[in-house]
């Protein structure tokens, strides 16, 4: 199941005890193309104090209530460490994030979670020591950590020409890796919408605000079309990479 990640800013997100504010971005991994915390605006319930939920917290979603669920409770959050949204988060803040709760280390393994594929715990939270230290100078300096929220509206640029602009992601909701860029062509075609993998990013330019990827633009004009409304299937991929005459990425 795909879940549109801009329906997701503006949530509530609702803890064990009671709501601890709403969504108001959520950071999104460019190297390994994954949603890695949704960014909480707590309210005057904590002095308009922003924090970071991880999506290994996230228990259901329900979209009818636009709720987000999080086995967590409301002193948890209130403890964790907080973010400020207007520099890039830091890796050692993630460190002291994840010691906090006790969550492995996601850029420390060769899967899209470190040791797993999942946004799962082992057996119990793990202590603090089992993720290692790092020395400073040890610490990547960038983490690729990018707002969602910030991008979504950047221009696109296909190898040969500018088309559209992106218009949200679609995350698969058993790993929370990102799966496609929706693509708005109105530019080009009104009311058309096309997916394309994230991979085929070549370059986010943050000053131009452009999103190049590695396509032309005629190929991503006669994609499939994308329709919210309609459910997504398996076979739409197939004939979405057959299209694109590329590998999906379940091969």
């Amino acid at each position: 199941m795909f879940h549109r990640m801009e329906k997701m800013i503006g949530m509530a997100v609702g803890a064990s005890d009671g709501e601890v504010g709403k969504v108001t971005d959520i950071y999104f991994d460019d190297h390994r193309w994954a949603a890695r915390y949704f960014v909480i605006d707590t309210g005057s319930w904590l002095d308009e104090r922003k924090v970071l939920i991880s999506p290994i917290a996230v228990e259901s979603i329900d979209w009818d209530k636009r709720v987000v669920r999080v086995g967590l409770s409301r002193r948890q959050v209130e403890r964790s460490p907080p973010v400020d949204t207007d520099r890039p988060v830091s890796r050692q803040h993630e460190m002291d994030f994840s010691s906090y709760y006790g969550y492995p280390h996601y850029w420390s393994g060769s899967s899209l979670w470190g040791a797993t594929p999942y946004p799962i715990l082992p057996m119990g939270a793990i202590s603090p020591v089992d993720n290692g230290v790092l020395e400073s100078a040890e610490i990547p300096a960038d983490p690729h950590l990018r707002s969602a929220a910030e991008v979504i509206g950047y221009r696109l640029q296909a190898t040969d020409a500018a088309i559209g602009h992106l218009a949200d992601f679609l995350i698969d909701r058993a790993s929370w890796a990102i799966r496609y860029i929706v693509v708005d062509l109105r530019n080009w075609l009104p009311g058309r919408h096309v997916l394309l993998p994230p991979q085929w990013i070549k370059q986010l330019d943050w000053e131009e605000q452009i999103v190049h990827v590695d396509v032309t633009r005629d190929t991503v004009q006669h994609a499939p079309e994308y329709d919210p409304a309609i459910e997504f299937s398996r076979e739409y991929e197939a004939e979405l990479y057959r299209h694109y005459q590329r590998p999906g990425y379940w091969q």
